[in-house]
């Protein structure tokens, strides 16, 4: 059983700067597409961004395009989101988690995914 283990969560100003990293476990890490979501209070959890199995293809909310960057390094089993310029809006619990490997998914449906990580806190400060 895969595990997501996410850390670099805190708090940060406004145009400040965070990285998130999400460990997984296992030896299939390189075999699946992987995403960034986020849920604030009270609303639904949202998209951020995915990369595909090799890094090659990456996708973003239009939320986020231009301000933060996904990346992974198969090697470490580490997926990353690097956040820049970040707005209080950011503020949110934000979820790594592995896609389900189906054809014809939809990179930004949250069903997409089969494993979640437990959440690390993102603050932004005005």
């Amino acid at each position: 059983q895969v595990q997501l283990v996410e850390s670099g969560g805190g708090l940060a100003q406004a145009g400040g700067s965070l990285r998130l990293s999400c460990a997984a476990s296992g030896r299939t890490f390189s075999s699946y597409a992987m995403g960034w979501f986020r849920q604030a209070p009270e609303k639904e959890r949202e998209f951020v961004a995915t990369i595909s199995r090799s890094g090659g293809d990456t996708y973003y909310a239009d939320s986020v395009k231009g301000r933060f960057t996904i990346s992974r390094d198969n090697a470490k089993n580490t997926v990353y989101l690097q956040m820049n310029n970040l707005k209080p809006e950011d503020t949110a619990v934000y979820y790594c988690a592995r896609a389900l490997g189906l054809s014809g998914w939809t990179f930004s449906a949250p069903a997409s995914y089969g494993t979640w990580g437990q959440g690390t806190q993102v603050t932004v400060s005005s």
